[in-house]
C-alpha cells in the first residue's frame, strides 16, 4: 500500500506543475476572465454614450428658441430640473434594489415589499381626507418632504431593529411582516379613498402615480446630500456586500458581522427609497427592471461595479422613457405608468422562467 505522504507530495507536485502550465490563462479579479472585463468596459462606455445622448435630447430637443440664444439656454435650464430628478431617482432606485436583493438573498424581491410606497400612499391619502383639497398644499414644500422621509426612516428603523436584532432574527420574517404592514396600510388607504369626493380623489391619484412632474426642484438640495451619503456608505462597504452575497454561514466564517452589516445596508436602502418615493411617488417595478438588466449586462458579483452600471442603466431606462413619452407621444405624465407596465411584465417573465421565488 502506498505511503499517504508520498501520494500527498505527488498530488501537490502535479497541481503545481499544472498551475504553472496554465498560469497564463488564470485570472483573479471581479470578472472570471479578461474578456468579461473588456465586455463590461465596452458596455459601460456604450451606456454612458446613450445616457449623454438622452440628456442632450431632453435639454435640446424641440426647443423653439434658436440654438445658442438666450431663450434656448433659459428653456434648457428649466429642463435641467427634470434631468436632475431623473438622475437622483435612477441612482436611488437601482442601488437600493441591488443592495436589498443581496441582503435578503433573493433577486425577486424589491424594497417596495417593506411598505415604503404603502406608507407614502397612506400619508397622502390621510392628509387629503382630513384637510380636503387644501391637503395637497400641505403635502407640498420642503417641510412636508422631509417629514415624509423621516416617517419612512422611523418605520424602517423600527422594522429592522425589531426583526433583525432580536434573538430569533430572520430576514424572511422581516419580509413577511413588511408585506403584512404594507397590505394593512394599503387597505387603510383604499378605505379612505372611497370616502373622498371626486375632485379630492383626482388630486390624490395624480400624486400616487410615479412621475417626474411630481418632483419639486426645491427638494433637490435636501434629496441629493441624503442620497449621496447613503450611496457613499454602500460603495465604501461594497466588499462587505460581496461577502454577504455568499450567504450568512460563509460571511460569518470570513469574519464579517452579518447582522450588523445587513442592518446598516438596509438602513442605507431605506434612505434611498425614502428620498426617491417622497420625490416622485411610488415606482414599484422600476428598481427590479434596472437590477435585472444590470445582472445580465455586468456579469460580475462586484457590487461596486454593479452600482456604476445600474446607475447608467436606470438613467437610460427612465430618461429614455421620459424623452419618448414627452416628445413623441406628448404624455410626459405617463412615464411612471409605462415603466411600471414594462417592469411588471419583465417581473412576470423572469418569475415564470425561474419557476420559483
Amino acid at each position: 500500500m502506498p505511503d499517504p505522504r508520498t501520494l500527498t507530495t505527488a498530488v501537490t507536485r502535479d497541481a503545481s506543475a499544472s498551475g504553472s502550465r496554465s498560469g497564463s490563462a488564470r485570472h483573479v479579479g471581479a470578472f472570471p476572465s479578461r474578456a468579461r472585463a473588456r465586455r463590461y468596459g465596452v458596455l459601460l462606455v456604450v451606456l454612458a454614450v446613450a445616457a449623454v445622448a438622452i440628456a442632450v435630447g431632453i435639454l435640446a430637443w424641440d426647443n423653439p428658441a434658436p440654438a445658442g440664444s438666450d431663450g434656448f439656454w433659459r428653456i434648457a435650464q428649466l429642463r435641467v430640473e427634470s434631468l436632475a430628478v431623473i438622475l437622483v431617482v435612477a441612482c436611488c432606485q437601482s442601488i437600493a434594489t441591488i443592495t436589498f436583493q443581496t441582503v435578503v438573498g433573493n433577486r425577486i424581491v424589491t424594497p417596495s415589499l417593506l411598505g415604503f410606497e404603502s406608507l407614502y400612499t397612506a400619508i397622502s391619502t390621510t392628509m387629503i381626507f382630513v384637510f380636503g383639497v387644501s391637503g395637497v398644499l400641505i403635502l407640498q414644500g420642503v417641510g412636508a418632504y422631509l417629514l415624509q422621509i423621516l416617517l419612512m426612516l422611523v418605520f424602517a428603523g423600527i422594522l429592522y431593529g425589531w426583526l433583525l436584532s432580536g434573538k430569533y432574527a430572520n430576514v424572511q420574517i422581516m419580509l413577511l411582516v413588511g408585506i403584512i404592514l404594507g397590505g394593512a396600510l394599503a387597505a387603510f388607504s383604499t378605505f379612505l379613498q372611497r370616502l373622498l369626493t371626486p375632485t379630492e380623489f383626482d388630486l390624490l391619484t395624480a400624486r400616487l402615480i410615479g412621475s417626474v412632474a411630481n418632483a419639486d426642484v426645491a427638494y433637490l438640495p435636501y434629496a441629493v446630500p441624503l442620497a449621496a451619503l447613503a450611496i457613499v456608505a454602500l460603495v465604501w462597504g461594497g466588499r462587505r456586500l460581496d461577502v454577504i452575497a455568499l450567504g450568512r454561514p460563509v460571511a460569518l466564517g470570513l469574519g464579517v458581522s452579518h447582522r450588523r452589516d445587513s442592518i446598516l445596508a438596509l438602513l442605507a436602502v431605506s434612505v434611498l427609497m425614502a428620498v426617491s418615493t417622497s420625490l416622485i411617488g411610488p415606482m414599484t417595478f422600476f428598481g427590479f427592471l434596472v437590477a435585472m438588466l444590470t445582472y445580465q449586462l455586468a456579469d460580475t458579483y462586484s457590487h461596486r461595479r454593479m452600482f456604476a452600471m445600474s446607475w447608467l442603466v436606470g438613467f437610460v431606462v427612465l430618461g429614455g422613457a421620459y424623452f419618448v413619452m414627452k416628445h413623441v407621444f406628448y404624455a410626459a405624465g405617463s412615464v411612471g405608468i409605462i415603466v411600471e407596465i414594462v417592469g411588471g411584465t419583465f417581473f412576470l417573465v423572469y418569475l415564470l422562467r425561474k419557476g420559483r421565488l
